[in-house]
C-alpha cells in the first residue's frame, strides 16, 4: 500500500513520456527527416520531465506540430510535478500522528490545504494566471519591438510563458535568449515567471491566503510559516549571491558579459542567476563561462527551487535545513532549530538522504561519461550531468555531441531528477514508524 502512490507517479510519467515519443518519431512532427527514435526519447523525456536539454534545435528541427507536442509535454509535465508532490505532502501529513499533525498545521499555515480539490484547482488557477500575463508581456514585446508577426508573436510569447513557468527551458530560437539580453520587457517577465514556477504551490497559496484575509498581512514575515520563509528568503539569498558571482566572475568576459554595458551585464547577470532555479534558459552564450561560473552554476542547480514546484534539485529547504543542521552541530546545540521551531530528528534524516542520493547520482554518472569519453573534459560533463538530474536544461553546448548511450544515461538522469526527490521524500516519510525499543548507543570516531 505505502508503494502504491509512488509507483501510479511513475507509471504516468513513463506513459506521458512513451506517448510523446511517438508523436514526435511521426514525419508530420519534424521538418526535413523524420526525428530517429533516440532523438525522440530524448525530447519528450526532457520536455515531459521540465528539463530543457535537446540534442536537435527545437526552433529548426520540429514543425509547429512538433513544438506543439513539446510544448503540451512541458504543461502536463509541469502541472502534473506540482499538483503530485501537493497531494503527495498531503498523503503524508494524513499518515502522521495527530499531535504532528497538530504542530505541522500550525507551523505550516495548512488549515484547508487537505482538500484535494482546492489543490488542484488552486495550482491550475496559478498556473494559467502566470502564464497568460507573461505570454501576453512576451507577445507584445516581440510584436513591438522585434517586428514578428501578430500570430507568430503570440505563439512564441505563450510557447516561452509556458516553458518559463514550468522550468523547462525550451526556446523557440536557437540561441535561446542570447538576442535579448539587454531587454527587461522579455528577460524579467521570463525570470518572473521561473521562480513563481519555481517558490511550488504551498508557498503561492498560502500567500495568497494572507493577501485575501488582508493586504498587509502578506507583508509581515512573521506570519508566514516556516516553510514559506525559508523557501523565499532561501530563494532570495541564492539569487542575490548568484548575480553578484555571475556579475564579479563574467564582468570582462568578452564572450558574455563583456560587450555589454553596465545595465546590460546587471540584467545579464540578473537571468544568469534565475536559471539554475531550475530552467534551461541563457541570454548568454554558457559555453564561453568561466569555470569558476560552471562550477556555482552547478551548485545552483543541484541545490534547484521550493518543494511541490516546477524546478528541480534537492530544493532549497532541503538545503537551508542542513544548514541549519550544520550550524547547530558547530554551536553544539542538541537540537536543530529553524525560526524558533525544534527540528525533528527524523526530517533531518530524510534531508540527509535526499541530499547524498543526490550527490550519488550525480557524481557516478559524472565519473562513468568521463571514463568513456576523452573528447569532453570533467567540467563539461558535470555541468551536463547535474543540468540533467536537477531537470535544469542548461548546457555547454555539447548534448548533441554526446554518443548515444551517454544521452541515454542523460534521459535516464532526468526522470529520476524529476521523480526522486518527490518520491524519495514522501517515501522516506511515510515509512517512518514508531519502535518499542531502541538499541544500545555507540559512540564512533567522526573525522
Amino acid at each position: 500500500m505505502r508503494r502504491r502512490p509512488a509507483q501510479a507517479v511513475t507509471v504516468g510519467f513513463l506513459a506521458t513520456i512513451a506517448v510523446g515519443t511517438l508523436l514526435l518519431t511521426l514525419p508530420v512532427s519534424a521538418a526535413g527527416r523524420s526525428a530517429s527514435l533516440l532523438e525522440a526519447l530524448f525530447t519528450a523525456t526532457s520536455a515531459a520531465c521540465v528539463t530543457g536539454l535537446a540534442v536537435v534545435d527545437t526552433e529548426t528541427f520540429w514543425t509547429p506540430f512538433g513544438q506543439a507536442v513539446i510544448l503540451v509535454l512541458i504543461q502536463v509535465g509541469g502541472f502534473g510535478v506540482m499538483t503530485v508532490a501537493s497531494l503527495l505532502g498531503l498523503l503524508v501529513s494524513r499518515r502522521l500522528g495527530l499531535n504532528t499533525r497538530m504542530v505541522a498545521a500550525e507551523s505550516t499555515h495548512g488549515a484547508g490545504l487537505g482538500e484535494v480539490r482546492t489543490v488542484m484547482l488552486g495550482a491550475l488557477q496559478f498556473t494559467i494566471v502566470a502564464e497568460v500575463l507573461v505570454g501576453l508581456c512576451v507577445a507584445g514585446r516581440l510584436a513591438t519591438a522585434y517586428g514578428e508577426s501578430p500570430g507568430h508573436a503570440l505563439w512564441s510569447g505563450f510557447f516561452h510563458a509556458v516553458s518559463a513557468f514550468n522550468n523547462a527551458g525550451f526556446s523557440l530560437y536557437s540561441d535561446s535568449l542570447v538576442r535579448f539580453v539587454a531587454d527587461p520587457w522579455v528577460c524579467l517577465p521570463i525570470c518572473a515567471a521561473v521562480i513563481v514556477g519555481g517558490l511550488g504551490f504551498p508557498v503561492l497559496l498560502e500567500l495568497w491566503r494572507l493577501h485575501r484575509s488582508g493586504r498587509r498581512r502578506v507583508l509581515h514575515w512573521h506570519r508566514w510559516s516556516i516553510h514559506a520563509r525559508l523557501t523565499m528568503g532561501t530563494t532570495a539569498a541564492l539569487l542575490v549571491l548568484g548575480s553578484l558571482f555571475v556579475l564579479a566572475a563574467e564582468w570582462g568576459n568578452p564572450g558574455t558579459l563583456g560587450p555589454l554595458d553596465a545595465g546590460g551585464k546587471l540584467l545579464a547577470a540578473f537571468t544568469q542567476a534565475v536559471m539554475p532555479r531550475t530552467a534551461g534558459f541563457n541570454s548568454v552564450d554558457v559555453s564561453q563561462m568561466n569555470n569558476g561560473t560552471w562550477f556555482v552554476t552547478d551548485a545552483l542547480m543541484f541545490i534547484g527551487a521550493g518543494s511541490a514546484g516546477t524546478a528541480g534539485g534537492i530544493k532549497v529547504g532541503t538545503f537551508a535545513l542542513l544548514a541549519f543542521a550544520i550550524w547547530a552541530e558547530l554551536r553544539g546545540d542538541p537540537d536543530v532549530t529553524v525560526l524558533d521551531r525544534r527540528v525533528a530528528s527524523a526530517t533531518i534524516r530524510q534531508a540527509l538522504t535526499v541530499a547524498l542520493v543526490g550527490v550519488a547520482a550525480v557524481v557516478v554518472p559524472t565519473m562513468i561519461m568521463t571514463a568513456t569519453t576523452t573528447t569532453f573534459t570533467l567540467d563539461q560533463m558535470l555541468f551536463e550531468v547535474t543540468s540533467a538530474f536537477s531537470t535544469t536544461g542548461l548546457s555547454t553546448g555539447i548534448t548533441a555531441d554526446l554518443p548515444g548511450w551517454h544521452q541515454l544515461v542523460l534521459v535516464a538522469l532526468m526522470f529520476l531528477g524529476r521523480l526522486g526527490p518527490i518520491t524519495l521524500g514522501s517515501s522516506l516519510a511515510l515509512r517512518e514508524r514508531q519502535r518499542l525499543y531502541r538499541m544500545p548507543e555507540a559512540r564512533m570516531i567522526i573525522g
